[in-house]
């Protein structure tokens, strides 16, 4: 298993690939973090290997040009699963988006899947 640091310096790289602007920058981090089947998915989108998580980058920042994400939790990992909460946020500083990513990672500490939640948890009906 990879240890906490390594596990938060691949997500931490993963978010700054999301909206990278610079192609070959983004499509580097990719290969860095990624496992050649890895699979992104959130609600709206879906990706699998490398070339898909590009283009699902590319589609996120066409929809939110100029914004960037960052993590707003530490991660907390056990036995290569992760998870952690994130921001999107604009040029101004403004917060578009926030969620929650599950994350897993092989032996080599490379992203084999994450599933991204929108929002807050919901309440528990009573």
């Amino acid at each position: 298993m990879t240890d906490t640091a390594t596990i938060e310096a691949t997500i931490d790289a993963n978010l700054e690939a999301y909206l990278e602007p610079d192609p070959d920058r983004r499509i580097r981090l990719i290969n860095d973090v990624w496992a050649t089947e890895g699979h992104l998915f959130d609600p709206p989108l879906d990706a699998k290997g490398h070339e898909a998580i590009n283009e699902m980058f590319v589609t996120v920042q066409g929809m939110f040009p100029g914004h960037t994400f960052r993590r707003t939790s530490a991660v907390d990992s056990h036995h290569g699963i992760a998870r952690y909460g994130w921001e999107m946020v604009a040029a101004d500083g403004s917060v578009a988006l926030t969620g929650m990513d599950v994350a897993v990672v092989d032996q080599d500490g490379k992203l084999t899947r994450i599933a991204g939640f929108f929002g807050d948890l919901p309440a528990r009906d009573a």
